[in-house]
């Protein structure tokens, strides 16, 4: 699929079908994070999948304990893909994904939160195009802020100046894969000699 259609494709699963993906893909889903940009060429960010479902949605249920109402920019997501703002009832913040990959990054690095994301971006990407379906959540800080997280990252061996930032679920979506959405307008703008505005 061409660039531009891989990204207007792509769509935030949460339902998954109970099937693994393949170990291959994740590899190269992985290779695709590895490749992204990165702040000052540092490479810093790692990479850490659970390719084991279990301990996805044990990792989830971390995720969601630390889920906060408090900063939300609304109040519905989506009538087909329902997340945890829709759906209390949801008691997995990784929805069932059978492999949840960890993006972590330098405590104190000034980048480390954009690094971490672009290689997000890169990996959803690439799993679009392998036929998989993705979606990237957050609240990585805090899934880990607790005995057993701590517990999990030491038996993992991330280096102890190290925060998780995100994570990239993978699976294959369970149902219709949604249609696309319009773009709200109004998001662009272009500033040109002059002083001209044009918007989108």
């Amino acid at each position: 699929m061409e660039l531009f259609q891989l990204m207007k494709y792509r769509r935030s699963i949460r339902k998954y079908q109970d099937r693994q993906i393949e170990r291959g893909d994740l590899e190269k889903i992985m290779e695709a994070g590895l490749w992204a940009p990165n702040a000052g060429g540092g490479q810093r960010p790692i990479l850490c999948a659970l390719h084991d479902k279990e301990r996805s949605d044990q990792i989830g249920r971390l995720n969601l304990a630390k889920f906060s109402r408090e900063n939300l920019a609304g109040s519905y997501v989506s009538k087909d893909q329902p997340s945890i703002i829709d759906d209390p009832s949801i008691k997995s913040g990784f929805y069932g994904a059978p492999t949840v990959c960890i993006l972590f990054g330098p405590k104190n690095f000034l980048y480390s939160i954009p690094d971490a994301f672009c290689c997000a971006e890169n990996m959803v990407l690439a799993a679009t195009e392998l036929g998989i379906a993705s979606c990237i959540i957050a609240r990585g800080e805090a899934t880990f802020d607790n005995e057993a997280g701590r517990g999990f990252l030491k038996e993992w061996k991330i280096p102890e100046n190290y925060i998780a930032r995100c994570f990239v679920l993978l699976g294959y979506c369970d149902g219709d894969y949604p249609a696309e959405k319009p773009r709200r307008t109004g998001r662009s703008i272009i500033i040109e000699g002059g002083g001209t505005a044009w918007t989108r």
